[in-house]
């Protein structure tokens, strides 16, 4: 085994060789055929290591600590090690660095973000199925998003229409007989001949008034007025128009015309200006799309763009389609009418006719009767009926499309191309 002696100032990274075995920096461990371990006395964490040092010669200043093991063999590994930790590591050189050179943006120096924006990024921006993977320089995708949103057509509302109202005509029950003809002669005497209540027109008795029953003085049954019958409107029921096609599906909410990517890139050399920052450069090769990647930051939502980077873009996230149909609905009816056929008897049984009258539901009606007959049973029926109608609501289309998750890039102007020569 060859042993190895440590001067100031020699060099340390030669590899003399027995029985197959380096000897590296005065230091080796193991026997025939086993792999070399570094003595690294000058590194920032001296010691011995599996790869070969990264500080191949000992500082100019070593101190006292390279002086103390200047005579050292072999086994003064760790004393030595760490007597050198104490030397001046920044006058220490690797091969091939040049602590004088300054690393420089590999890329292209920018304006830095405004606060509250985004690192400058690459930004594609065209049409959906143009978009290009982001590039080498800028590998991962920040953000994706759409512009120039064109609306589907709304969906088709059906028509609306009404059924009839389960409207119904009520009797008039309320009859009076008057001691006078007209009905209202001022003081003349009332008296009741109403039917009973609920009544459903059948012939009844009820409140019958006897031949020549008087009142003051005057037969009591020389008028009868009968009430207008009542058109009861109950309600309609909704329901749409059939469509010989059927209803049509809508188509979605839309489509955009323009997409936009975000790529950024890992962490690049500072800038010789502290007012710039360094970001990937947008291709140029033939690779690159007609669309050029544009530099730009990002803000969430819309925002105005600093005089830096004053190319305004606007994007979104998706969409929301609200859009849709009114529930149809009906209005409280309205246009119906009924009358009916009143008819008076002398007898309890509704065979002695004595008067009869169609009363509308527009207006009650006072008829004659010989003064003094006897009102001994009525009868009613309905002899015209119009349920009326109920106007349709609803079908109207609502609802909008929204758009969602709007983002603001404010880009680099695109350098103008030099003009091709003539």
């Amino acid at each position: 085994m060859t042993m190895w002696r440590r001067a100031r100032g020699e060099k340390r990274g030669i590899v003399l060789a027995s029985c197959a075995t380096a000897v590296v920096l005065g230091a080796w461990v193991g026997g025939c055929g086993t792999t070399p371990i570094w003595d690294c006395p000058w590194d920032p964490e001296p010691g011995f290591k599996e790869s070969p040092c990264l500080v191949m010669e000992e500082p100019v200043d070593g101190g006292d600590g390279a002086d103390a093991c200047g005579d050292a063999g072999p086994d003064a590994g760790d004393a030595c090690s760490d007597a050198d930790a104490g030397a001046d590591f920044d006058s220490a050189t690797v091969p091939g660095f040049d602590p004088t050179l300054r690393e420089t943006c590999t890329g292209q120096c920018v304006p830095r973000e405004p606060l509250g924006w985004s690192e400058p990024a690459l930004v594609w921006i065209g049409p959906p199925d143009r978009a290009p993977d982001c590039p080498a320089a800028a590998p991962s995708v920040g953000y994706e998003g759409h512009a120039d949103f064109t609306a589907a057509a709304p969906p088709s509302c059906p028509a609306c229409q009404c059924d009839p109202p389960d409207a119904s005509c009520e009797l008039p029950a309320a009859w009076s007989a008057y001691a006078s003809f007209p009905c209202d002669v001022p003081g003349a005497a009332e008296t009741p001949f109403a039917a009973p209540e609920g009544w459903d027109g059948s012939c009844t008795s009820a409140s019958a008034i006897a031949t020549g029953q008087m009142c003051d003085g005057a037969p009591c049954a020389q008028s009868l007025e009968i009430p207008a019958p009542r058109v009861l409107p109950g309600s309609c029921v909704p329901r749409t128009a059939e469509s010989p096609e059927g209803p049509e599906e809508p188509e979605g909410a839309g489509s955009f015309a323009l997409f936009a990517r975000a790529c950024t890139g890992t962490a690049f050399a500072p800038c010789a200006d502290p007012g710039m920052t360094c970001t990937p450069a947008p291709p140029t090769s033939d690779a690159a799309p007609p669309e050029r990647f544009l530099t730009c930051v990002y803000h969430e939502g819309e925002q105005d763009c600093p005089a830096t980077y004053p190319d305004r873009h606007v994007f979104y996230a998706g969409t929301e389609d609200t859009r849709g149909c009114a529930p149809c609905g009906c209005a409280q009816p309205t246009g119906g009418s009924c009358s009916v056929l009143a008819s008076a008897f002398s007898d309890a049984a509704c065979s002695q006719f004595a008067v009869g009258v169609v009363v509308s539901s527009e207006a009650p009606i006072c008829t004659g009767i010989v003064p003094g007959t006897a009102l001994g049973s009525k009868s009613a029926g309905v002899v015209s009926f119009d349920p009326g109608a109920c106007e349709p609501t609803g079908g109207e289309p609502t609802g909008s499309v929204a758009l969602l998750g709007a983002a603001t890039f404010c880009c680099r102007p695109e350098p103008i191309s030099d003009p091709v020569p003539a």
